[in-house]
């Protein structure tokens, strides 16, 4: 991006003839070399996350009903009517302040895609709009700056200050719509990527065979999780579950009936999940499942109804109806004793492997205290 917005200015002071044409020429060609970069940065992120990115429901689809809201900062009635003249036949939605002080009002609420704004007004000049704007909403929102100034020093001043282009007065009305339509490519490309940006968090934060979160996504939340109940001194529960002899699910339906029977485990998991607590797939077989806000028994018995959905669903793949059973393990924090997520999920994996030694399709609960240590009796199936 430093290099297309190095030619950019470097253009714009040739205007004026600040650049000797074989400058012009190397910045155009590195602009040039910029634009191939970024299509085949495009190209390659929509191979390996095309799906993932045009999954319904899709954020990029206001995009396509955008209506830009432009913001014209001008303190000359007359300056002002001349642009409500130029822009009013065209497809923007516009506001207009009379100064930078009311500039600065109506931008809190009206949230303006482009700002028209002149350099020189009172109270609040152009320039330290452009830096209010700026430190207040980043760089979402397009600047061009009005200005009778065509110094480099000053053009300068202004660019730095905020301002993504300049107009020098007096304007062409052909030239302001150029530059406003330039605004409006830029903004919402900018917020394209913005959309692309939240699906591919989303793409490498769930698990794309069961749609849960994945291990980055559920252990991150653990995480968070433990520390909150550390502050605030209430419980928190781990539990490791795994499918038992998952292999033989494969070796005897394949795995396109592993998958089913994975998916299938997810379903019920999320089914006895409660919205304020999280389960996703660790991977494989395993998945990890985080509550918070429990007593022993309540989650003892959460668990337990979910170990018994699975074992007595079923799903049917090729006409093969396939069971499968799962272990759980438990580990719990009680809002005490400091402890660690690690901690916690090693306890949790030391009970799931004490319930596959008992005969599997058990729940075995292993928290600090002892008293509150035991297993959990259930009927082998």
């Amino acid at each position: 991006m430093p290099s297309a917005l190095v030619a950019h200015i470097e253009y714009r002071k040739n205007l004026s003839g600040g650049l000797s044409t074989s400058k012009l020429q190397s910045y155009s060609a590195a602009h040039r070399r910029f634009r191939i970069l970024r299509g085949i940065l495009i190209r390659q992120i929509l191979q390996v996350y095309g799906s993932a990115l045009f999954r319904s429901p899709n954020p990029m689809s206001v995009l396509q009903t955008f209506v830009p809201r432009i913001l014209i900062a001008e303190d000359s009635p007359v300056s002002r009517k001349l642009l409500e003249t130029i822009l009013a036949e065209k497809p923007y939605d516009l506001c207009f302040a009379k100064n930078g002080r009311e500039a600065l009002d109506v931008f809190a609420q009206f949230r303006p895609d482009i700002i028209v704004t002149d350099w020189v007004m009172p109270d609040v000049s152009g320039v330290e709009l452009c830096r209010q704007v700026r430190k207040s909403q980043g760089p979402g929102t397009y600047i061009i700056l009005v200005t009778q100034k065509s110094e480099k020093e000053d053009l300068i001043e202004g660019l730095d200050a905020g301002a993504d282009d300049y107009l020098t007065k007096p304007f062409d009305a052909g030239e302001l719509l150029a530059r406003i339509r330039v605004g409006c490519r830029t903004v919402q490309m900018s917020r394209e990527i913005e959309a692309k940006n939240v699906l591919l968090e989303k793409a490498a934060r769930t698990d794309h065979l069961t749609g849960l979160p994945n291990r980055l996504a559920v252990e991150e939340f653990a995480a968070k999780q433990l520390s909150a109940a550390m502050r605030h001194r209430f419980s928190l529960w781990v539990i490791v579950a795994d499918l038992d002899k998952f292999k033989l699910v494969n070796d005897s339906y394949g795995h396109f009936g592993g998958d089913e029977t994975i998916k299938r485990f997810a379903t019920i998991l999320t089914a006895n999940t409660r919205a304020a607590d999280m389960c996703g797939r660790l991977g494989g077989d395993e998945f990890l499942i985080v509550m918070s806000h429990g007593n022993k028994k309540s989650i003892v018995q959460t668990i337990e109804r979910l170990r018994a959905d699975f074992a007595i669903d079923s799903c049917t793949v090729n006409g093969q109806a396939i069971s499968a059973t799962a272990s759980f393990g438990i580990a719990g924090f009680d809002g005490t004793e400091a402890t660690t997520l690690r901690e916690l999920i090693t306890n949790a994996d030391h009970a799931l492997y004490d319930a596959k030694a008992s005969g599997r399709n058990l729940v075995r609960a292993h928290v600090r205290i002892p008293a509150l240590s035991e297993l959990v009796p259930t009927a082998k199936r």
